[in-house]
């Protein structure tokens, strides 16, 4: 049986990282067989040093987009057996946009707004012995500052970074419109990803600006309830 390495369960949601959700939300929604693990010493094998990873048989796939294909090739499934050439291309712009932009929006508004900061550093960190609780938040956190400056949006305002999330978070919005799902009454991989990231803005236990603002979108709401309900009551 597939075992998927991640996080473990966090804010409501059986993981808070968007890349490990979607993997299991996909797996879900093709009816995959699998297992989750959420044992740190996973995290120190992982093959590129993130989670998350899987292992099916001999084979450790890691990185989300890996897995996904590694599970479309082995596993066939339905789920977007009805798309055409179009809407494949932009289920896979559209992945692309949220792992490499809007996942950093999530990332600064709980690493690096301050007053979110506290609640992130007591979920992860609260539970170790002094003083590593609070030296090993200010590491972690000065690693997390240092990656987002790297990829760019750091160097942006608040109000800059919240206006890019608001605008990939509209049209997501627009896309699904009054639709079950994003492509129309049956789930496809773009509904899989994307509740993997707008379940971690939306349904999830954790109040910051950006999940302020992604929870004016009230169709973006109930498509991740509905999932939620769907797949995971």
């Amino acid at each position: 049986m597939i075992k998927l390495f991640g996080f473990g369960a966090g804010f409501g949601l059986v993981d808070p990282s968007p890349f490990v959700l979607k993997v299991d939300a996909f797996m879900r929604m093709s009816g995959i067989d699998f297992s989750s693990s959420d044992d740190f010493n996973d995290f120190k094998k992982a093959p590129k040093g993130k989670l998350p990873y899987i292992s099916d048989g001999q084979n450790v796939i890691a990185d989300s987009f890996f897995i996904l294909e590694h599970l479309k090739e082995k596993y066939p499934t339905s789920l977007d057996e009805s798309l055409t050439e179009e809407q494949k291309a932009i289920t896979h712009l559209i992945t692309k946009s949220l792992d490499e932009n809007f996942y950093w929006c999530i990332v600064y508004s709980r690493w690096i707004r301050d007053d979110t900061f506290p609640v992130i550093k007591e979920a992860f960190f609260g539970a170790m012995p002094f003083p590593l609780k609070h030296i090993v938040p200010f590491v972690a956190r000065r690693g997390v500052r240092s990656a987002i400056n790297k990829h760019g949006l750091g160097k942006h305002s608040d109000a800059e970074i919240m206006a890019i999330a608001d605008s990939t978070l509209k049209n997501l919005s627009v896309l699904l419109g009054d639709k079950p799902y994003f492509f129309g009454d049956s789930p496809s991989t773009l509904d899989a990803v994307a509740f993997g990231f707008l379940a971690q803005v939306t349904i999830v236990q954790l109040d910051t600006p950006l999940n302020t603002i992604a929870r004016k979108y009230n169709n973006l709401s109930e498509f991740c309830r509905r999932v939620d309900q769907k797949y995971y009551s």
